[in-house]
């Protein structure tokens, strides 16, 4: 008797046994999974080398597949990850070695720059005008001190052209009135020894950075001389607190306390606690803490909506902890954020297949308040497909020192992973695994004794499945057993 094997997709309702009218066995195939024994052939897979075998015999074996049988594993460290790949799920995208992957373009630079331009604004530069502090603070410091030269030497000069005009009004700049004359003709300028416009320009100078060399001082003689060298004075008071101000504000920006915050290069996907995970590593290279830090994750990708419509950069909020707890750190040592591939995950279809052909960007925001300062800062940093690591966990960095008594953080081991052995699955399939092996005993076991047919109670839904059929075997015939489903 030989074994014709037929390819059929059927949905079947859980908790339903699935019977066949024409004396026929079903096989859920929707993963495969690799044997722990082995005299036990993997999950859907049949030995065509092998003796033929009582079907009865062959279903009981296959109802014991819950709890004698684990899911595939493979190492991802080599990049030969098509190779391990043992899905036969034909509803996704498989991965072809030879296809032309599309990258992602980042919107958020590894260094937490942003990858946005800005084009066609109105008014733009009266804008940014009407800010001219915050435009200052952002700029380059070429051109903030760029600026300030400019702002000093023209009120300089402005204010110079001022007491020339008064002296020149008054008449101090003719020839019987000038300095070396003055004594003669009983003269009284304005201001005392000045000469022409140099001598205006470093007056302007005293005024406004009030030097007070004693040489040039103003008189009794013009009020106008005492309102303009008042009106400098608090002129030159504010330009300099501008400046003070804008200097202080560039360097005690926040965003530079960001460059000591340090994200790993990769993101990495695992198993913690029998489930799959996200994690990526964050460490503060600073002894002064950040106080009160909490950590986000964002992803962006396509989606389409009921509608129709294409949205190019959804976000959408990833849950991340730490070590247990809520996005909360306390943030003394480098940590690792986790995010488990849960029902409510974006991931949970995403199997290590999958991730070679996806286009999605992770972002992750850091936030808290410098200790030393009190001002608060964000820290940004971002993962692409490419850049997650399947079958790969982060190296410890802490240990403890005997000789220095405390804790050491090795940060040259900060982007060091390790290959261990995860299932290439996704984390639905994972779980209908689990969900399977730990059926009860009676539920695994066939519903019928009869050796001809037999059923299988409780399959999985929505399941790839495989119709066996018992037909008459020709004598003297040999028949090729068909592959095509593997």
């Amino acid at each position: 008797m030989a074994k014709t094997i037929h390819r059929q997709d059927n949905i079947q309702e859980e908790g339903t046994p699935m019977v066949n009218n024409n004396n026929s066995k079903w096989i859920s195939s929707r993963f495969r999974i690799g044997s722990s024994t082995p005299d036990l052939p993997a999950f859907g897979e049949i030995n065509p080398n092998a003796p033929d075998e009582n079907p009865f015999e062959f279903g009981q074996r296959l109802a014991k597949v819950g709890t004698e049988a684990s899911l595939a594993k493979a190492s991802t460290c080599d990049g030969s990850l098509y190779n391990g790949i043992q899905r036969t799920d034909e509803s996704r995208k498989s991965f072809r070695p030879n296809a032309i992957r599309k990258m992602r373009r980042r919107a958020v630079f590894k260094n937490g720059d942003c990858n946005i331009l800005q084009s066609r604004i109105s008014k733009r530069r009266l804008r940014y005008l009407q800010d001219i502090f915050t435009t200052l603070v952002d700029s380059q410091w070429r051109w903030t001190l760029t600026i300030f030269a400019i702002g000093f030497v023209g009120s300089w000069l402005l204010f110079a052209l001022i007491w020339w005009l008064i002296a020149f009004t008054h008449g101090d700049l003719e020839d019987a009135h000038l300095p070396n004359s003055q004594a003669d003709s009983e003269w009284t300028p304005c201001v005392l020894n000045i000469h022409g416009f140099t001598s205006c320009f470093l007056f302007s100078i005293e005024t406004q950075h009030t030097i007070g060399y004693g040489v040039r001082t103003t008189t009794e003689e013009c009020p106008e001389a005492v309102f303009i060298m008042c009106l400098q004075s608090i002129a030159g008071m504010i330009i300099q607190a501008f400046m003070v101000g804008i200097v202080f504000a560039k360097m005690t920006r926040p965003k530079l306390r960001t460059q000591t915050l340090q994200f790993s290069k990769n993101s990495v996907i695992c198993q913690r606690d029998g489930q799959l995970c996200l994690m990526f590593r964050v460490g503060d290279m600073r002894k002064s803490h950040i106080i009160g830090a909490s950590i986000r994750a964002q992803l962006i990708r396509s989606k389409k909506t009921k509608e129709g419509e294409i949205l190019n950069n959804f976000q959408t909020e990833l849950s991340v902890n730490a070590d247990g707890c809520d996005g909360n750190l306390f943030f003394i040592w480098p940590m690792t954020i986790v995010h488990k591939i849960d029902v409510q995950s974006p991931f949970y279809q995403l199997s290590a297949g999958d991730l070679l052909q996806e286009r999605f960007e992770i972002v992750v925001i850091l936030e808290g308040t410098i200790e030393s300062t009190g001002q608060t800062t964000q820290a940004r940093s971002s993962y692409l497909a490419s850049e997650v690591l399947w079958g790969h966990r982060f190296e410890p960095v802490v240990s403890y020192n005997k000789d220095r008594q405390g804790y050491e953080v090795n940060y040259s081991k900060f982007d060091n992973t390790l290959s261990v052995d995860t299932p290439l699955c996704s984390g639905s399939d994972l779980a209908e695994f689990y969900r399977i092996r730990d059926m009860p005993e009676s539920d695994k076991q066939p519903v019928s004794t009869d050796q001809q047919s037999f059923i299988l109670k409780s399959p999985p839904k929505l399941m790839n499945q495989m119709r066996i059929v018992d037909v008459e075997e020709e004598p003297n015939e040999t028949k090729p057993f068909p592959t095509d489903y593997l």
